[in-house]
């Protein structure tokens, strides 16, 4: 495996965001992740949905793959059965993750399996110009919601503790060290790892700006050490006054691909198109 010399290894097109768009850090702070663990970009795969997050394959060098609304977290988990070797990333938006794809995240995060997915938590709809998502404030006015949101936000790191996720964070992007050093910790995570990144939309969020979040973030002193407190976790997300950033959860569990696949000498991406006669044979026998 090549040693990465810069972060630049990393870098692909120029990104089209909008100016001071939240992706910006994320995409920096992804940057120094996998230059610190000397990742391979061959070794990568970034699956995304449908939202301003979806052309991140576009602008980091790995390879990709643009799904389709909500499904970030299916297709990531079929790359991760058939070639379980590879590092790989979901992508995903707070109106693609948890809205229609919520039930699939969850039950990723129930089954364990060993994904990093990133939701960019930017509290709208910014692709489509602006609406509410499960994630607005209560009251947030927007084109679908001109007298205000009624509902109170969806918060995924509870559904997802909740499911028995086995290592949850929170980060913001306007913190690019941070973010990059919970990347960081995600990517060595085995098992389903869920980093929620509070992500300014500056286009469309004129509440939730990056002087908003550094008035209401309280960041966790941590090094490599993480806690599996449940209770402990239980009250940082139920902060009202801050979002408290870090690890907020981490234990040690096997994933679902050590469960399914422990005898497997080879992966599945790994076996030649070449089915023994003799099994071929029994099969026939079995159905005729």
């Amino acid at each position: 495996m090549p040693v990465a010399r810069s972060k630049d290894i990393f870098s692909r097109q120029k990104p089209t965001w909008c100016p001071g768009c939240g992706l910006y850090g994320l995409l920096d702070a992804m940057k120094r992740a996998a230059f610190s663990l000397e990742l391979d970009p061959a070794s990568i795969v970034i699956v995304t949905g449908i939202g301003c997050h979806g052309r991140f394959p576009n602008y980091f060098l790995s390879y990709g793959f643009h799904g389709l609304h909500g499904r970030v977290v299916p297709v990531a988990s079929g790359i991760k059965i058939v070639n379980p070797g590879l590092k790989v990333i979901g992508v995903s938006g707070d109106g693609d993750a948890y809205s229609i794809g919520l039930n699939h995240l969850l039950q990723a995060a129930r089954r364990n399996i060993g994904l990093l997915i990133i939701v960019v938590n930017n509290r709208v709809f910014a692709l489509t110009q602006g609406q509410a998502s499960p994630t607005s404030p209560r009251g947030f006015i927007s084109i679908s919601t001109p007298f205000g949101t009624v509902e109170p936000p969806l918060d995924g790191l509870k559904v997802a503790l909740g499911a028995g996720a086995t290592f949850i964070a929170r980060g913001f992007s306007g913190e690019v060290d941070h973010l990059a050093f919970l990347l960081k910790s995600g990517l060595k995570h085995q098992g389903f790892a869920l980093i929620d990144v509070l992500s300014p939309c500056v286009t469309y969020n004129k509440i939730n700006t990056y002087d908003w979040y550094r008035n209401h973030i309280e960041i966790l002193s941590q090094e490599d050490s993480f806690p599996a407190d449940l209770s402990l976790a239980w009250s940082w997300l139920n902060r009202e006054d801050k979002f408290v950033l870090g690890v907020l959860y981490a234990r040690p569990e096997k994933t679902l691909e050590e469960l399914v696949l422990p005898d497997r000498e080879k992966s599945i991406a790994e076996l030649e198109l070449k089915p023994e006669v003799e099994k071929v044979r029994l099969l026939m026998e079995k159905f005729k």
